[in-house]
């Protein structure tokens, strides 16, 4: 059994990579829209939820286009 050790590497930069650009997103989206989605996820708000969680998916999406 081989262990590519540069694949894995690779594979570990690439999520690194893409978690800090998720979170670039979140910051950005907070600062073109004035609302409160911190506040709204601690009350439980479940429309904030989808929202949030639709900016991931697109991220998510983003990034895995530009790095295939």
């Amino acid at each position: 059994m081989n262990i590519d050790w540069v694949e894995i590497l690779r594979s570990i930069g690439y999520a690194t990579i893409g978690i800090i650009l998720m979170m670039v997103c979140i910051f950005i989206f907070d600062l073109c829209f004035p609302y409160n989605f911190n506040k709204e996820l601690k009350e439980k708000n479940v429309a904030a939820g989808f929202i949030i969680a639709g900016i991931f998916i697109a991220t998510a999406i983003i990034i895995r286009t530009v790095i295939k």
